[in-house]
Order: structure tokens, then C-alpha cells, then sequence
């Protein structure tokens, strides 16, 4: 029986519960739906869409076994990551459940303001809970800073789509890119020093950069920030290279298998040639900087309407492009939107009791 919750742990929990109601999937829906409904209504072509006669089942076996694999290496990473204090199946349900957040927040926001949230409840102290989503974050961001300079090597100036952008929107891309490259790397850098060299450093470098002119108005969440680095480093500093190496190698298994779907999907359609499906691979470190600033929830139609500028010349007409975007956001998008509303009752009604799991899935 759920036990009563002091005030300000029951504020917390109200606005986690709200994040997390059924009723924002709505939104998305509409607006994803709508701009592919569009896009098909300007394209469609009769005969179009022959290439799906000659689909290859190997490709898309390979897509459904990349896809659970990503989650069961998400649902790995996050139970050693907490220690194993999480259950295999409290893993899969922070999981689900912080893929289902990601999908109904703006990208700006994403899952990992709820996902402490959901460690917290799952009997992590909040502390810890903090800790280990600062971990993910890190290695992450790791990724991504080490992604980069590999896929520019292999794919080097073909990594922007020439062909549907003239030259000046290339140059707002390159230069975007570069510069989120520059930002991540910076934060991750600082993360690693404050984890596991000197976070009270960090802290007041944080604290004397939002103290500067036209950047005040954020000093309050650069001071929480710089407390939780704190804090963090105190959490995770102890752990030996094992946990280390084994939280490293899950993180770059999920990564590259999510980088990895857009190929399997097209691939399966389309003949592409190997440079071709590791081009397909690089672009989509170029296509995340475009999610990355996206304001709608889990990019609902912004990464519908940017998907055939980054990938149509690897699929061919207008209209059978228009219908990956379709499929490549149901395998990816829509189907943890479903997967969300499935799992959010039973977490619920596990955490907090039947009638508040009837309260919100009515809302």
C-alpha cells in the first residue's frame, strides 16, 4: 500500500504525473501525421511506390533486431549503472518510460528531466538518482564527441545534403554543426573534470560565466548544476574501471545501433552500397542537430519535414521517400508512444496505487 508522501515529494510527483499523462500524445500525433500526410498529398505519383513489391525481409529482420537491441542495451546500461539496485524489470519500465517522455516533450526537455524522477521512485535516493542520469548524460555526449571526427573522415563534405540545400543554408548547417559539436564537447569535457577531478572548480566557473551580463537570468540552474556535479563526483568517483567499462561500451552499443535503423530501413527497399549505408550512418549525426533544436514534442514534425532533405537521394522518388519518413517514425516514434501508454498504467498502479493509475490515464 502506497505510503503518504511529504508535500514537497507530492509536488514532485504531480509534475512527473503530468509530464507523463496519456493526453500529450495527442499533440505529436497531430502534427507528425499531418506534415507526412502533406508531404504526401504534394508527391504522391502513381507507381511511386513500386519498390516495396521488391522489399528484402534480411534488412528488415535486421532493423527489428537493431531496435531490440538498442532497448535491451538502454535497459543493460541503466540497470548496472544504478548498481543493479534496479530490477530487470524496473529497468525496462524507466526505460520505456523515459523513451515515452522523450517522445511527448519538447526535445529541449527530452526524458532526462523525468528520468531522475523515475530512478527516485524506483527506491534510488534522489541524490544517487541524479548521479547516475548526470552518468548517461556524460557518456552520451562522449559518444557523440568521438561519433564526429570518425563519420567526417569517412563521409567528410557529403555529410551535408548539397543536393536539396543551396549554398547558404550548407553553410548554416556546417556552421551549426560545428558549433553543437564545439558546445557538447566543451560540456562533456567539463563533466568528465568535475566527476572525477575537481567538481568545486567547475561549480564556480559556472557560477562566475552565468554571472556575466545578458547570461544572469540562468545563474540559478548553473549553481544547481554546479551542485549536482558535486554531488555526482561523490556518487560515482569510488566506481572501479569495470563499471566504467561496462557502462562505456553499453553506451556506444545503443548509440550506434539507434544511428544504424535509418540504413536498415532504406536498405531494405533500396539497393545501397556499403559507402553508401556508412554515408547513411554519418548524416545522422548531421540530422540530430536539427532534433537537437527542435521545439515540439519528440521534434513531431520537424524530423518528419527534415528527413528528405538528409536522406531522400539515397531513396529516389518524392512519394517512396515520404513513406520511409512514415515508416522510419513509426518504428522509432510512434511505437514508443504506444509502448509508453501500455507500460505507464502498470508503473503507476506499481508506484503509486491502482486509483491514481485510473486518475491519470483518465486525464
Amino acid at each position: 500500500m502506497p505510503q503518504p508522501a511529504p508535500v514537497d515529494e507530492q509536488a514532485q510527483d504531480q509534475q512527473l504525473l503530468d509530464r507523463l499523462r496519456p493526453s500529450r500524445i495527442i499533440l505529436p500525433v497531430l502534427i507528425g501525421l499531418s506534415v507526412v500526410g502533406f508531404m504526401f498529398w504534394r508527391s504522391y505519383k502513381p507507381g511511386d511506390l513500386a519498390p516495396l513489391a521488391n522489399a528484402k525481409p534480411l534488412w528488415l529482420l535486421l532493423m527489428l533486431v537493431v531496435l531490440v537491441a538498442r532497448d535491451a542495451g538502454y535497459v543493460y546500461r541503466i540497470r548496472y549503472l544504478t548498481e543493479k539496485v534496479l530490477s530487470w524489470r524496473a529497468s525496462l519500465d524507466v526505460i520505456m518510460l523515459w523513451e515515452f517522455s522523450s517522445c511527448v516533450l519538447p526535445s529541449a526537455v527530452g526524458g532526462t528531466a523525468v528520468a531522475p524522477v523515475l530512478l527516485h521512485k524506483e527506491g534510488i535516493p534522489l541524490g544517487k538518482s541524479v548521479a547516475y542520469i548526470m552518468a548517461t548524460a556524460m557518456l552520451d555526449n562522449l559518444y557523440y564527441v568521438l561519433a564526429v571526427p570518425l563519420v567526417v573522415l569517412i563521409g567528410g563534405d557529403a555529410l551535408y545534403p548539397h543536393e536539396a540545400l543551396q549554398g547558404g543554408l550548407i553553410a548554416t548547417l556546417r556552421i551549426g554543426f560545428i558549433l553543437s559539436y564545439v558546445f557538447v564537447t566543451v560540456y562533456a569535457g567539463l563533466m568528465l573534470y568535475a566527476i572525477f577531478i575537481n567538481p568545486r572548480s567547475v561549480k564556480r566557473l559556472l557560477i562566475r560565466l552565468f554571472s556575466m551580463r545578458g547570461l544572469r537570468r540562468w545563474r540559478g540552474k548553473a549553481y544547481k548544476l554546479g551542485n549536482e556535479l558535486i554531488l555526482a563526483s561523490v556518487q560515482l568517483r569510488g566506481n572501479g574501471l569495470a563499471y566504467w567499462l561496462r557502462a562505456s561500451l553499453s553506451t556506444a552499443f545503443v548509440w550506434t545501433a539507434r544511428y544504424l535503423v535509418i540504413g536498415c530501413l532504406i536498405a531494405a527497399f533500396i539497393d545501397v552500397s556499403w559507402p553508401e549505408f556508412w554515408l547513411i550512418f554519418g548524416r545522422n549525426l548531421t540530422y540530430k542537430v536539427i532534433l537537437l533544436i527542435a521545439i515540439t514534442p519528440g521534434g513531431a514534425g520537424i524530423a518528419e519535414g527534415a528527413f528528405p532533405t538528409f536522406f531522400g537521394k539515397f531513396i529516389g522518388t518524392p512519394t517512396m521517400t515520404n513513406f520511409m519518413v512514415l515508416l522510419y517514425r513509426i518504428v522509432t516514434y510512434y511505437l514508443y508512444l504506444v509502448l509508453g501508454a501500455i507500460f505507464l498504467p502498470r508503473w503507476i498502479t506499481r508506484i503509486f496505487g491502482k486509483p491514481e493509475a485510473e486518475k491519470v490515464m483518465s486525464s
